[in-house]
C-alpha cells in the first residue's frame, strides 16, 4: 500500500489513525498549493482531486477519510480504534459522523468560503456569504458536544479514544489557524483536546 499525502487536516486523521495502530507504508507527497492534486495524475487516483487517498495492493485507490481508517482497521484490527464489537464500531461511527458532519464540514467550508476564499474559489464552487452562518453553527455543534462531554467522559466514546476523536482534533486544531479557535468556555472541550494532544500520535 501506500498513502498519497499532503497538507491539511484529512489527510492528518489518517497519518494519526496509522499512528495509534502502527501501521506503517510509504508515502508520496501531493502539493495542495500548487495544485498537483488537480492534475491529471492524481485525477486518474481520485476524481473528485482531493486528499488524501490510498493506493491498494492490488492497483486500486481509496479516498474518503473514513472508508480509509475502516478499511485499515479491518486489515489491522489491533488495536481497535474503530471497535472490537459490533456495538462499539457502531458507537463510534454514530459519533463519528455527528463530528463530521455537525462540526467539521461546517468548519472546512467556513474556512474555504471565507479566509481560504481566494485560494479556493478557482478550485471548487464557493459560497462566500455562507462563510459566517457555517462558523455559527460549528461553534454551536461543539458547544452541543461540550455539554455532552459534561458526564465526564475521557473521550467522545467514553473511555475509548477512537476514530471520532482522531477526526475533531485535526479539525480543531486546524480551526485553530485559520481564525476559529476553539471558545474557551467550551471546558470539556478544551480539557479533552489537552488530553489528546499528549498523545504521541498527535505528532503524526
Amino acid at each position: 500500500m501506500k498513502l498519497y499525502d499532503s497538507i491539511g487536516p484529512n489527510p492528518r486523521v489518517v497519518r494519526m489513525f496509522m499512528a495509534e495502530k502502527g501501521v506503517e507504508m510509504p508515502r508520496q507527497a501531493v502539493d495542495l498549493r500548487k495544485g498537483e492534486n488537480r492534475e491529471a495524475e492524481h485525477l486518474k487516483r481520485n476524481p473528485h482531486g482531493q486528499m488524501p487517498t490510498l493506493e491498494l495492493d492490488d492497483g486500486h485507490y481509496l479516498s474518503e477519510i473514513t472508508a480509509i481508517c475502516e478499511y485499515l482497521e479491518e486489515k489491522n484490527p489491533k488495536p481497535a480504534m474503530i471497535g472490537a464489537t459490533a456495538e462499539e464500531r457502531a458507537e463510534c461511527r454514530m459519533w463519528t459522523r455527528r463530528v463530521d458532519l455537525n462540526i467539521c464540514e461546517h468548519l472546512g467550508n467556513g474556512y474555504r468560503f471565507g479566509e481560504g476564499l481566494k485560494f479556493f474559489q478557482s478550485r471548487i464552487p464557493c459560497a462566500p456569504e455562507a462563510s459566517p452562518g457555517l462558523k455559527m453553527i460549528a461553534a454551536n455543534r461543539l458547544q452541543w458536544l461540550d455539554g455532552q462531554m459534561a458526564d465526564g467522559r475521557e473521550y467522545i466514546c467514553g473511555k475509548r479514544f477512537t476514530l471520532a476523536d482522531i477526526l475533531l482534533y485535526c479539525w480543531l486544531e486546524f480551526a485553530s489557524q485559520v481564525g476559529q479557535p476553539v471558545d474557551t468556555t467550551n471546558a470539556h472541550i478544551v480539557a479533552w483536546m489537552a488530553r489528546v494532544g499528549e498523545r504521541p500520535s498527535a505528532r503524526a
